[in-house]
């Protein structure tokens, strides 16, 4: 089994990061940079709840569910091509989250699509990273 310490890096690296795509994405087109930190707040949270309520829901849900996606990942990525194997398992991730789950959420569904696919990628990727620096 993985060290929990190169778990908690993972998640926290890859929690932290992996929404510039999205977070680049609203900024460029002239979108919310918190409409996703609001919409992961959504998850436990009625969508017309306050911002504020919302905006904090959304830290910690996206850190349980950064940190749980990071457990997966740490213990089965390979010891070659951790990045690569880490942006698949994105994909992955992205089509049960997105796909799936996030169906029920109105918030996660008003969100751009592609930009939430990038930033599920890049969780995955930056994962696999933290993985291969830490082997």
């Amino acid at each position: 089994m993985r060290t929990v310490t190169e778990t908690l890096q993972a998640a926290a690296v890859g929690a932290t990061l992996s929404g510039a795509p999205s977070t680049v994405h609203a900024v460029l087109t002239g979108g919310d940079p918190l409409a996703a930190a609001r919409a992961a707040g959504n998850i436990v949270l009625p969508a017309d709840a306050t911002t504020g309520r919302l905006l904090a829901a959304g830290a910690a849900v996206h850190s349980a569910i950064s940190l749980f996606w990071a457990t997966v990942l740490v213990q089965v990525l390979p010891r070659r091509r951790a990045v690569l194997w880490g942006a698949v398992a994105g994909l992955g991730i992205a089509a049960l989250d997105l796909g799936l789950l996030a169906r029920r959420f109105p918030l996660i569904r008003a969100l751009p699509v592609a930009p939430q696919w990038a930033d599920h990628v890049a969780f995955g990727a930056l994962v696999g990273a933290v993985v291969t620096v830490r082997r």
